[in-house]
């Protein structure tokens, strides 16, 4: 089985080490009702309703949706549009925190069923927790569960800066493994394979340890290879089997779940204290202490890089997620979701743009891209508007990783006109349906 191509990034994970620290609940928390791809959440609280952590303050807007819950005590104080990193505008609960932290009496949900798990799964809100935020329970939702024969929990942390899932591995490994089990006994599936970077050999180390004696568990120790984490990438590297375009993982009998998103699920069940809070990395040259915090989700970045000892003169750029496929904010104001993994501060020499000159032909982007596509070709034919070309060229298997725009020498913005190359052709494939279903 050959490599997928890929990079070799400078890893900068220095919080590593740090066990993340609790911070205290900020005065004003900000819940908006995009936290996971598909349907928006719909609020159902009103101005001036008293909360706790654990209220639910938004029920599923559809199938693939999510609810949200407050993960702090306090009173409902506005419900208005606000704008989302990557510029979306969204409903907003603002919840205004009385700092008591008082809980809701919650109770752990009963599962002795796969339709009471699967309910679970959803009445947690919890999401993809690595980044993506897809709903774990339609992840989950099988019409046939013989159909997916190994599961794949994503360790792999490849982005720079990024640690939160680290520290999962090395303090929540029992959570993890309570994860593992309920979708043995409730899905039926005995393959599982956790897949971490050779650069986390802690983690190896510890899942091995704590995972070993569990039937059908393995860990894969993996090149240190961006894009790693990547769910086609992650499955090849694994198990060897292609998901080709248009193609899921469960087209492959495979289920890929991050270790974050599978621990959650394990304390969900222990508990009954729904998604309310996350461990994430905070770093980037121009935050003053980086290190990994358990924050309460809704807090505005604007707090959290105040508990971090501030952030310095030279910040240019914040950024929700890895340097890589993050999203940068707009302001301070934006704030941790169900998806955060990491918010960064980062400053000119890490994050600005440098000038785009003339494409030199070399090759590198195709060379690196994961599979093997023609980056340039791509934006060449969406300047032209020719979306038989695209589609032809598959630009739709493009997973937005930014390695061509990394290694290209003419520092031209390929991943960003590839997005829009993206989108373009989706819309034209659309219509072309709309058309032919019409004749």
């Amino acid at each position: 089985m050959r490599k997928l191509n890929g990079i070799v990034l400078p890893h900068h994970k220095k919080t590593k080490d740090i066990v993340p620290k609790r911070m205290f609940p900020a005065k004003e928390n900000l819940y908006p009702m995009h936290q996971n791809i598909g349907a928006p959440a719909v609020p159902c609280v009103k101005v001036g309703d008293e909360v706790k952590v654990g209220t639910i303050i938004a029920t599923a807007g559809g199938y693939v949706s999510s609810p949200i819950y407050s993960g702090v005590s306090g009173k409902v104080k506005k419900i208005e549009e606000r704008v989302q990193p990557g510029g979306v505008f969204s409903p907003t609960v603002i919840i205004e925190s009385d700092g008591l932290q008082t809980m809701e009496d919650v109770t752990p949900p009963v599962v002795t069923t796969r339709e009471e798990f699967l309910r679970a799964v959803l009445d947690s809100g919890i999401v993809g927790l690595g980044g993506a935020g897809f709903p774990t329970s339609v992840k989950l939702t099988l019409k046939e569960a013989s159909a997916v024969d190994c599961v794949i929990v994503n360790g792999a942390e490849c982005e720079p800066y990024i640690t939160s899932d680290t520290r999962t591995m090395l303090d929540r490994a029992d959570d993890i493994c309570e994860g593992i089990e309920l979708i043995r006994k409730h899905m039926g599936v005995e393959r599982f394979i956790i897949g971490i970077e050779k650069n986390k050999p802690e983690c190896i180390k510890n899942m091995k340890k704590t995972a070993g004696a569990l039937s059908g568990v393995t860990v894969a120790a993996l090149p240190s290879l961006y894009p790693q984490g990547g769910e086609k990438v992650l499955i090849y590297h694994t198990t060897g089997r292609v998901v080709g375009e248009g193609m899921l993982p469960l087209d492959v009998g495979v289920i890929v779940i991050n270790c974050t998103t599978l621990a959650e699920i394990g304390r969900y069940v222990r508990t009954g204290m729904p998604l309310v809070e996350k461990c994430i990395t905070v770093d980037g040259g121009a935050v003053n202490e980086p290190k990994n915090i358990i924050v309460p989700i809704g807090t505005k970045a604007a707090d959290v890089f105040e508990f971090c000892g501030g952030i310095t003169e030279g910040l240019c750029k914040v950024v929700f997620g890895g340097p890589m496929m993050g999203i940068a904010a707009a302001d301070l104001e934006a704030p941790v979701l169900k998806q955060t993994n990491a918010i960064l501060a980062l400053t000119e020499k890490e994050s600005a743009p440098q000038k785009a000159t003339n494409c030199i032909r070399c090759g590198r982007c195709t060379n690196t891209c994961p599979f093997g596509l023609a980056p340039v070709s791509m934006v060449t034919a969406y300047e032209k508007g020719d979306m038989e070309a695209l589609s032809r060229l598959k630009a739709n298997l493009c997973m937005e990783c930014g390695c061509c725009s990394f290694v290209c020498p003419a520092h031209r913005p390929l991943v960003q006109q590839n997005k829009l190359a993206k989108a373009a052709l989706r819309k034209w494939m659309t219509e072309k349906k709309e058309k032919e279903e019409k004749k």
